[in-house]
């Protein structure tokens, strides 16, 4: 099968935490690769955000990756480049008049633009996947309020013209379900993880008498909860945290959020026990995990959460809010322990029961571990997306204007 991932401004090739770099690159480069290794032709499309980036590269897992001149060639805010897709689209349209895919899988909302109004002129079959809605973050009150206006309602206008949507959640299954798209045109795939790279096989380093440690990752936004966790682990003198990931945006260890969290940490008297690595490089990342007695997840909205999960494959507990995807990949009591949002109490409890409970910890890991085995290979998430992907050959062409 012939396949084009458009992720405009996700490249599967894009350095881990820096910028705008997040889950959507890890899924597109993850999934790209593993279609790649069952004998699909993939292409990625994603927009030429800095000059010296080639037209075009094979990438060492097998798929190609196309830069795509829409816009300045330089990094924008991933809600900055909607003004581009047009441009974007013409691109998409001149490639596939020339060679048709036999599915086009577009990655947020601002790709699946794009997408349909190629789709609308050449009949292209097309698959969605949104990463986030943003109804849903609206409702969580987790927007940064960069993402332009009317962005809900493009988002229904291209469910109700993707050939087939893949929900990486049961939430957002139920939510584009409100929005009036059939269930007949949902699939529920979620979110992969290489369980090669994390395991709970590997180096462990802990010097001895430390403090029990708490990791926290992602991309410093005010969105992903870290001035949560830091709240939470004041509470704790027995425990230290360690925060792993870039600003979001372009900058250095000095950015603005950055600077916020350590502000925090100072006056909340724990600033010796608060550690902001900045960027890990993915390849380290386990070995961080690893070294964690407990994970802590704080985000104020997460659409799937890959660091819960990334966490449960190297066999390490996880206590995180009980928002959005992170409902479906942890199972509270056993896989790790959810904690409602806007429950500090709760969630220093949480955290020192796993801190204090090593055998309680060590089950959670080890259960954690097992699911992510069971339900999370890229290789199963390859064949549930194939699937997505031969019902949407199936299905009529759809547009911009289709009514639901």
């Amino acid at each position: 099968m012939r396949i084009a991932m458009v992720s405009e401004h996700a490249s599967p090739l894009a350095s881990p935490g820096t910028g705008n770099w997040g889950g959507q690159n890890v899924h597109v480069a993850a999934l790209s690769a593993a279609l790649a290794r069952r004998g699909h032709e993939v292409t990625v499309y994603a927009r030429r955000d800095d000059a010296d980036l080639p037209e075009g590269m094979i990438s060492g897992d097998g798929y190609q990756v196309v830069h795509v001149a829409a816009g300045p060639p330089r990094r924008l805010p991933k809600d900055a480049v909607m003004p581009h897709m047009t441009e974007f689209a013409r691109f998409l349209r001149t490639e596939w008049s020339r060679e048709a895919p036999d599915v086009a899988h577009a990655h947020f909302w601002t790709s699946g633009i794009a997408t349909q109004l190629v789709s609308r002129v050449l009949g292209t079959r097309t698959i969605q996947t949104f990463h986030v809605l943003g109804s849903l973050e609206h409702s969580a009150g987790a927007t940064s309020g960069a993402s332009p206006d009317g962005r809900i309602r493009t988002e229904r206008a291209i469910a109700r013209a993707a050939s087939r949507i893949i929900a990486a959640s049961s939430e957002e299954a139920f939510e584009l379900a409100r929005m009036g798209v059939p269930g007949t045109r949902i699939s529920r795939v979620p979110c992969g993880v290489d369980l090669d790279l994390f395991t709970p096989s590997g180096q462990r380093e802990r010097p001895a008498g430390r403090r029990k440690r708490v990791v926290s990752v992602g991309r410093l936004a005010p969105g992903k909860g870290f001035d949560i966790a830091i709240e939470a682990v004041a509470r704790i003198p027995a425990a230290e945290l360690v925060i792993a990931g870039g600003p979001d945006g372009a900058g250095a260890k000095g950015s603005g959020e950055a600077r916020r969290l350590r502000a925090l940490a100072r006056n909340l008297g724990c600033e010796q026990r608060v550690h902001l690595l900045g960027q890990v490089p993915r390849d380290r990342m386990p070995e961080l995990l690893r070294t964690a007695d407990a994970v802590l997840c704080t985000p104020r909205y997460e659409s799937f959460g890959m660091v819960p999960l990334e966490a449960m494959a190297c066999g390490v507990p996880v206590v995180a809010h009980a928002v959005g995807g992170v409902l479906d990949t942890v199972i509270d009591g056993v896989t790790g322990v959810l904690v409602p949002p806007h429950r500090p109490r709760l969630l220093v409890s949480a955290l020192r029961e796993v801190l204090s409970r090593p055998a309680f910890a060590e089950g959670l890991g080890i259960a954690g571990r097992d699911r992510a085995v069971a339900r999370y290979s890229w290789d199963q998430i390859a064949t549930e997306t194939e699937h997505a992907y031969q019902r949407a050959a199936l299905a009529p062409a759809g547009s911009l204007d289709r009514s639901s």
